[in-house]
C-alpha cells in the first residue's frame, strides 16, 4: 500500500482503539491451556529466578506461592492478549512521532472508552423485544459495574502515562539506541502498574477474603505472563518503526 506516514499512524490508532475495546469486552472470560513440555520447560527455567523472588515476597506477606512450573498450565483472562499490543503501539508511535502524539492516542482512548461504556449501559437498559429471548445472556456479558469501569479507565491512563514517560526516559539514557530494550523496560513496569491499579480498584475488599495479600497473589501470575509477551516485542518493533517511518532501515 502506498500510504503516507499519517495514514499509517491512523491505522495504528485504529488498532490501538480496537485492542482497548477488546481488552474490556473480552476480559471477563478466563481461559486455561497447557503448553507442551518443549515450550513449558525452557520458560519455567528462564522465569525461575523471577518466580523464586516473587514467592519469597509472597511468603513474607502471607500470600499463596506461585507454582515454579507456572507455564505448564496457564490460566489467564483472554483480554490479556491485547494489553501488550497497546503498549507496543504507543512505543512505536512515540519512537517516530514523540510524546505529543502518544498523548493524543491516550486521550482518544479515554474518550472512546467513555462513549463505549455509555452506549453499552444504554443498550443493557433498553427493554428487549418480546421475540428476543437472549436478553439475560446479553445483560450478563455487556453490563459492568461502575467500579469495574473506573478500574479499567484508571489503570489504562496511569499505565499509559508511565509507559510514555519511561520510554522517553530510557531513550535519553541510551541516546536513542537500544529500541528493543527501551520498549521492554518501559512496558514491563507499565504492565505491572496496569494490573495492580485495575485489580485493587476493581476487587479490593469486595469480600473480606479479597484483601491486599490475595490481590497481590492474583496480580503476579498475570504480570509474569505479560512479561513473556513483552519480550517478544523485539520481533515486531524494529520493522514496525521502519514501516511507520516509510524507510527500509531499522531503528537502532
Amino acid at each position: 500500500m502506498g500510504w503516507d506516514i499519517n495514514q499509517r499512524t491512523n491505522l495504528l490508532l485504529g488498532l490501538f482503539i480496537a485492542s482497548l475495546m477488546m481488552a474490556n469486552l473480552l476480559g471477563t472470560k478466563i481461559t486455561s491451556f497447557e503448553l507442551t513440555p518443549i515450550l513449558a520447560m525452557p520458560l519455567n527455567f528462564i522465569f525461575f529466578p523471577v518466580v523464586y523472588i516473587l514467592n519469597i515476597f509472597l511468603h513474607s506477606i502471607g500470600g499463596n506461592a506461585v507454582p515454579v512450573n507456572f507455564f505448564d498450565t496457564v490460566h489467564v483472562s483472554v483480554g490479556i492478549l491485547t494489553v501488550p499490543l497497546l503498549f507496543l503501539i504507543t512505543d512505536i508511535v512515540e519512537e517516530v512521532h514523540g510524546k505529543k502524539k502518544v498523548r493524543e492516542f491516550i486521550l482518544i482512548g479515554i474518550i472512546s472508552m467513555l462513549v463505549a461504556i455509555v452506549i453499552a449501559q444504554l443498550s443493557v437498559i433498553a427493554p428487549p423485544a418480546e421475540r428476543y429471548t437472549k436478553n439475560d445472556a446479553y445483560v450478563q456479558i455487556f453490563s459492568s459495574s461502575i467500579r469495574i469501569m473506573l478500574a479499567s479507565i484508571s489503570a489504562f491512563v496511569i499505565a499509559q502515562l508511565h509507559d510514555m514517560w519511561a520510554f522517553q526516559f530510557w531513550k535519553k539514557k541510551t541516546k536513542g539506541k537500544r529500541l528493543w530494550q527501551r520498549s521492554d523496560f518501559s512496558t514491563i513496569v507499565s504492565m505491572l502498574i496496569d494490573s495492580t491499579v485495575f485489580m485493587f480498584i476493581a476487587f479490593y475488599k469486595i469480600t473480606p477474603q479479597w484483601d491486599t495479600v490475595f490481590i497481590i497473589s492474583l496480580i503476579i501470575p498475570y504480570w509474569i505472563f505479560k512479561i513473556l509477551f513483552s519480550l517478544l516485542n523485539g520481533v515486531v518493533i524494529y520493522p514496525a518503526v521502519s514501516w511507520l517511518r516509510g524507510t527500509r532501515k531499522s531503528a537502532k
